[in-house]
């Protein structure tokens, strides 16, 4: 597996890279093709982010940790990825098998100079799904809403998390 470690405000040590490899190659044992891993480690203060993405056949498995140190930071995030890794094997088994498109999300927010402001925008390729697809994904990556193209109508939709439970899916009406 190819392991892109990247650190911010940070400088990233052999060891904690050694560290990383070794953690991340972990996770072949519960998937065969796994194949790239990307590893942002961030320093604030006193608190250590290790955010790690998993592109998967088409799937984005992603786990975000916060602790007082960085090698627990990194064994947290391995053991929510493999708990991940789980809920993905079950529901593609309970499935049978087939797959899903990749993540379409997009951070807006928009404001004046004192109000909020976009911090981050993330940019991703619109692969096609179902509705059923599109809300494994967002459960996978632990999101409340997802972007998505829809296979069926080839428009892009949106379905969400709501209170009671239940999901939503949000249709565009020209």
């Amino acid at each position: 597996m190819q392991v892109q470690v990247r650190g911010r405000n940070m400088e990233v040590t052999p060891a904690l890279k050694d560290y990383v490899e070794k953690r991340l190659g972990k996770l072949e044992r519960f998937l065969e093709n796994l194949n790239e891993a990307q590893v942002t480690m961030t320093v604030e203060k006193d608190s250590h982010r290790v955010e790690v993405t998993l592109p998967l056949n088409g799937m984005i498995l992603r786990g975000e940790e916060t602790t007082g140190d960085m090698y627990s930071s990194i064994d947290l995030v391995v053991d929510k990825l493999e708990k991940q890794i789980d809920r993905y094997k079950g529901r593609l088994t309970r499935r049978g098998g087939r797959g899903a498109g990749e993540t379409a999300a997009a951070a807006l927010a928009a404001g004046e100079e004192n109000g909020p402001r976009v911090v981050r925008t993330k940019r991703f390729a619109f692969k096609p799904m179902t509705v059923d697809e599109a809300v494994l994904q967002m459960n996978l990556l632990g999101h409340s809403f997802f972007v998505f193209s829809n296979a069926e109508t080839e428009q892009v939709n949106v379905v969400y998390k709501r209170r009671d439970g239940n999901f939503g899916l949000i249709e565009p009406n020209f």
